[in-house]
């Protein structure tokens, strides 16, 4: 039985439910979710609860990977596993993933902020280059990695994704000493060589190059902030630094 079954077999009109459901899911993919994650996340909450086999026949995703699909959205904080045999899951109330993500958000609008007021108060020149576009963003955290001679810090919770376009650059980089910290989500698969942090609840995606250079990037990476201003760049480095070492 699929979701559109199951929306059919309640009585409620499938098409404009399905609709929403891609709506939804296309949300929590910005959120840093898998699409196996989104669509076992909505699932869940249709369910109330339920097995990993029983998300997976609603959300229709592979039964194989439904257990770490559900254990992947425990650690990022999306579902919780209930006592008792077999293993079920209760979803995490939505209005709580909301708050979280809102105060996620705002985290990061606040550090922006901190940045400016100290940047204004000491009469530096605010020197911040937007932008715009997926593949602009991905390709200027490639650039910011080739360009990096001693340490690169990235902290997202699409890491893999970014992986997969920039493989090649991480390898090169690493081959030529440079040290590369990654902070991202439980369970994310990161580049080989690098010293990982895992952190429940990113949101945004923040990299420092040297010290020297900063990129602060919208959720989806559709659009960035960047900049070559030092005093910028080592602001955002001690507050990966800080945020790094709490989850350790």
């Amino acid at each position: 039985m699929d979701l559109k079954s199951a929306i059919s077999k309640l009585g409620l009109k499938a098409d404009e439910l399905l609709a929403e459901y891609q709506r939804i899911s296309s949300v929590l993919l910005r959120m840093g979710l898998s699409e196996y994650e989104a669509r076992g996340y909505v699932a869940l909450v249709a369910l109330g609860s339920g097995t990993a086999s029983l998300v997976a026949e609603i959300a229709q995703i592979p039964r194989t990977s439904a257990y770490k699909v559900m254990k992947s959205l425990e650690a990022k904080g999306f579902a919780q596993a209930k006592p008792g045999r077999p293993r079920s899951f209760a979803p995490t109330d939505p209005s709580e993933v909301a708050a979280r993500a809102v105060a996620d958000i705002r985290e990061s609008f606040e550090k922006i902020s901190s940045v400016k007021n100290i940047l204004s108060e000491r009469g530096v020149p605010q020197l911040v280059y937007t932008v715009m576009g997926r593949e602009r963003v991905v390709d200027k955290i490639g650039e910011m990695l080739d360009r990096t001679e001693h340490t690169f810090v990235l902290s997202s919770p699409s890491v893999t994704g970014l992986n997969r376009r920039l493989g090649k650059r991480f390898a090169a980089a690493t081959s030529r000493g440079v040290r590369i910290k990654v902070v991202t989500s439980p369970f994310v698969k990161v580049p080989k060589g690098v010293e990982v942090v895992r952190r429940e609840g990113l949101i945004a995606t923040d990299v420092v190059s040297d010290g020297k250079a900063a990129l602060l990037a919208a959720p989806d990476l559709s659009a960035c902030g960047y900049t070559d201003n030092e005093a910028l760049a080592a602001h955002l480095e001690d507050f990966l630094r800080i945020m790094s070492e709490k989850t350790r």
